[in-house]
């Protein structure tokens, strides 16, 4: 029986065979269809890979004779013989997967020599140093890739002969030097292995290519699939290319090069070359690269050619080509094209001017940007030339950069912020209660909780900078610094991070502002037309809602109403009303919270005139209000032991009482959301007065405001008629007393288990639905978000257990099928149901094409990830049809 095909040649492949044949082989063997001056070869392919894998890290049967066969072919057709002293046919190995993955998988050039032929290229092409250079290359990646001997062991002993001979670079020893630093690196592979150099080419060959296969799953190779979500059972191919050299003198070269710019997109050739050098001297930094557009001078001829395959290069991929070359004698050779590796900003740029210049459609140009990606230019950062003194890693929880002083509570930062001075508020972790500190920071550090934390949803909400979980930092409350590394950092001492890194960062460091380019705005709006699914905004300030509208947002998707009860004037009336002994003392304080919650209202409305608002009455449970019981405790104490004040001493055992009564052993699962609507109606009912006399007194100014009451965790239709009947009455008193009439509606969130299973009978009462998949995630999966990112979650992943962090991407297996039955059995009971998401979820862009899907009306996100989900959103459409 035949076996299978393993072993094509580049005059067999094509672009559109990557899966089989890699990335790089696929383009090989299409610019070889093409007429692209390419030194011959063939491709080992992926399915060999996997199946090596399969059979135990084996090659596969009947491989290693196709091999054989091909490389006859190669012979032939080169005129050149594997092993021949006189006329050596010699190779380069190189990795080639179907996803690219530069620099993570290994390369051997010259594969061929040895003691015999070494010599026959030195009589060929009548250079002994080039030849021995060759030599000395091949013995050392052969020692580092395939025999694992370290790449230092080799450098020792090239930088010795250097000494020896009183020179500093590479190109300056000559043949003598050359052959002695061989003779060396054949010495050292003997000592680490036991064993000579192969001096069979064939050996040489199956070696290498053993190698490679090997190589799939190295640790850097297995990192990079991880953090770019490339699968693992894809397998890498083999590319055996017939070698030419840009080391054989002054008309020799070597380059990789970019159609245009991969920094800004400027439509320009951007790249570096070397004279007399091999591939890996570009990118190893052992001589200075001349730019590309010097090669006009040096060799014009040479460069128009390069110019013109590089243009049609690009018109034949219609993307912007990562181009290597080798230069031999005059002559030019492309060695690979890809799809190059690219900025935001420069993607966007080159997305649109591919369009205007006919070469994609906009739905292409629409397709070809990231939108995580977008955050690299939606948020302030760090230049990327700057040089930084980083002094420790955490979790990169929001995107942007900041700088200031290290201030450990939020209400110094509070002072200090009014006073003008920029802080990084560095906590262990936040609470509710340093809302105000959070507001006046410039970014936040925290040594506990992931990227959920509650430092790091209310940053991403802000658009502050955010680096969560740097558990490296020892903070020390009491002495105001904290350790890390051996070092101190006090108050006052600047730091700056990069919350799109994680990185902690000694001292100032120069950053540069977010810039919306004209290109920019025109992608977006190509998306708008595109897109069938809404984006709204999660703001709860009118800062915040003007920063949305700014970004396209077409409405609110949640305001959150506790956020506004944590400002320091506020904190007082709030707890008092915790704190009242009854009603009466209770609508006491509400009253003083009325008017306050009334211009809060009054302000988001009003920046959002004509677009709806979805404002979520109270959640979080009472307790969150007022102090922690230890801290109290601890007061309490001091009181105790100083003498302190009687009536201080009264009030302080008094509130501690007050908190224990209402701590909860889960307060997530607690007396928190419409429960607290259920218990103290009063408190929503106060709430629902503030959201319509601010709805009535913009009517009369002639505005069109849209507010959407949303009651919160509701479980069963009867807790949202009970509220619903209040919210409606108030709403009628209301208009009765202002003369005024205003449209509002009423809904709900999804946020539990039984609410999605029950949707049809909640739908009965619900005008709305919006999934707060943040709590609905915990409750489906049975996990506490921050035990689960801080504690087992990095097992989970690692293990393969779940795919995802279902907190960053919407579980769909589990979360999205309660979210698809919701959505169905609501719309049998209100086919016209509005359904949206609020949680962070919606400015995910996997999560958003899976909201697509489903059947959503909006997604809504922080105010900074409007731009991302309108983008996300677009290609959803475009990929779903």
């Amino acid at each position: 029986m035949a076996s299978k095909k393993y072993v094509y040649r580049f005059d067999e492949g094509r672009a559109d065979m990557k899966d089989l044949l890699g990335g790089k082989g696929a383009n090989l063997a299409e610019m070889t269809r093409i007429g692209i001056p390419v030194p011959p070869g063939f491709i080992i392919t992926t399915e060999a890979c996997r199946e090596f894998y399969i059979e135990g890290r084996k090659f596969p049967p009947g491989m290693e004779d196709q091999v054989r066969e091909e490389l006859k072919t190669l012979e032939k057709n080169t005129g050149k013989k594997m092993g021949d002293p006189e006329n050596p046919l010699l190779v380069s190995i190189r990795s080639g997967a179907p996803i690219s993955m530069p620099g993570m998988m290994d390369t051997v050039l010259n594969l061929g020599l040895n003691d015999q032929t070494v010599e026959g290229l030195a009589r060929n092409t009548g250079d002994r140093r080039f030849a021995y250079d060759c030599y000395r290359r091949l013995l050392n990646m052969f020692g580092d890739v395939v025999l694992g001997i370290e790449h230092q062991k080799f450098e020792r002993i090239l930088e010795m002969q250097k000494d020896r001979k009183n020179v500093s670079f590479d190109h300056q020893l000559e043949a003598g030097d050359w052959e002695e630093v061989a003779r060396e690196y054949k010495r050292l592979i003997e000592r680490e292995t036991s064993n000579p150099f192969p001096q069979d080419p064939m050996e040489q060959l199956f070696m290498a290519i053993y190698a490679v296969f090997n190589s799939w799953n190295n640790d850097r190779a297995k990192i990079y699939r991880k953090i770019n979500k490339i699968p693992d059972d894809l397998g890498t191919a083999v590319n055996v290319q017939l070698m030419v050299f840009g080391n054989m003198g002054g008309d020799s070269g070597t380059g990789v090069a970019f159609t245009r710019d991969p920094s800004t997109g400027t439509n320009q050739l951007y790249g570096e070359y070397l004279i007399n050098a091999q591939g890996e001297d570009v990118v190893a930094g052992i001589r200075t690269p001349q730019p590309i557009s010097a090669l006009e001078e040096e060799m014009p001829e040479v460069f128009r050619q390069f110019v013109d395959t590089c243009q049609l290069l690009e018109r034949h991929y219609r993307n912007m080509q990562d181009i290597e070359f080798t230069i031999e004698r005059g002559r030019l050779y492309m060695l690979q094209t890809r799809n190059g590796k690219r900025t935001a900003q420069a993607a966007i740029k080159i997305a649109v001017d591919m369009v205007k210049q006919g070469l994609i459609t906009k739905e292409e140009a629409i397709m070809r940007v990231d939108p995580a990606q977008l955050n690299q230019i939606l948020h302030r950062r760090i230049n990327p030339s700057a040089r930084l003194d980083v002094i420790a890693v955490g979790l990169p929880a929001s995107p942007g950069a900041a700088c200031g002083k290290i201030v450990f509570d939020a209400d110094e930062a509070e002072k200090m912020g009014q006073e003008g001075e920029k802080v990084i508020l560095v906590r262990t972790e936040t609470t509710p209660d340093d809302i105000h500190g959070i507001v006046a920071a410039q970014g936040i550090l925290t040594s506990r909780g992931g990227m959920t934390s509650h430092a790091a949803v209310v940053a991403r909400g802000m658009g502050k900078p955010c680096v969560c979980g740097c558990e490296a930092l020892r903070i020390d409350y009491d002495h105001e610094q904290f350790t890390v590394g051996g070092q101190v950092f006090r108050k006052g001492d600047l730091i700056s991070i990069d919350g799109a890194t994680g990185q902690v960062i000694r001292g100032e460091v120069p950053m540069v502002d977010p810039d919306l380019s004209d290109e920019f705005r025109e992608l977006l709006r190509w998306a708008d037309e595109v897109r069938t699914l809404g984006v709204r905004a999660n703001a709860d300030t009118p800062e915040d809602a003007a920063k949305a509208r700014d970004f396209g947002a077409e409405g609110i998707g949640l305001t959150r109403t506790e956020h506004m009860f944590m400002a320091q004037d506020r904190l007082p009336i709030v707890q008092q009303m915790i704190l009242a002994a009854g009603p009466e003392e209770r609508s006491s304080a509400l009253d003083k919270l009325l008017p306050m919650q009334r211009g809060d209202f009054y302000g988001i409305l009003k920046a959002m005139e004509g677009l709806p608002v979805t404002i979520r009455l109270l959640d979080p449970p009472l307790h969150e209000f007022l102090p922690h019981a230890e801290e109290l405790a601890v007061e309490i104490t001091r009181l105790r032991m100083t003498g302190g004040s009687p009536g201080d001493l009264a009030g302080k055992e008094e509130l501690l009482r007050k908190v224990r009564s209402l701590s909860e052993f889960n307060p997530m699962l607690g007396h928190r959301g419409c429960r607290l609507g259920i218990t103290f109606p009063e408190v929503y009912e106060m709430q629902a007065r503030a959201i319509f006399e601010a709805a009535a007194m913009l009517v009369r100014e002639g505005r069109r405001v849209i507010p959407e009451v949303e009651i919160p965790l509701v479980i069963d239709v009867n807790e949202l008629a009970y509220l619903k009947e209040m919210v409606v009455r108030v709403a009628g008193e209301v208009m009765k007393e202002t003369g005024v009439s205003f449209e509002y509606t009423v809904g709900t969130m999804i946020e539990v288990p039984r609410a999605a299973l029950l949707a049809d009978e909640v739908a009965a009462e619900a005008e709305f639905f919006s999934f707060g998949t943040n709590d609905l995630t915990q409750t489906t999966l049975g996990f506490s978000r921050d035990d689960a990112e801080g504690k087992f979650m990095a097992d989970y992943l690692g293990k393969k257990i779940l795919e995802e962090n279902p907190f960053v991407v919407l579980d769909r297996k589990g979360v999205g099928k309660l979210m698809k039955m919701a959505v169905d059995l609501g719309r049998k009971t209100k086919p016209d149901l509005l359904i949206g998401i609020c949680g962070e979820h919606g400015g995910d862009p996997d999560s958003i094409e899976f909201c697509h899907q489903i059947g959503l009306n909006y997604v809504s996100c922080s105010p900074f990830r409007v731009p991302v989900a309108r983008l996300a959103a677009a290609q959803a459409k475009i990929k779903n049809g």
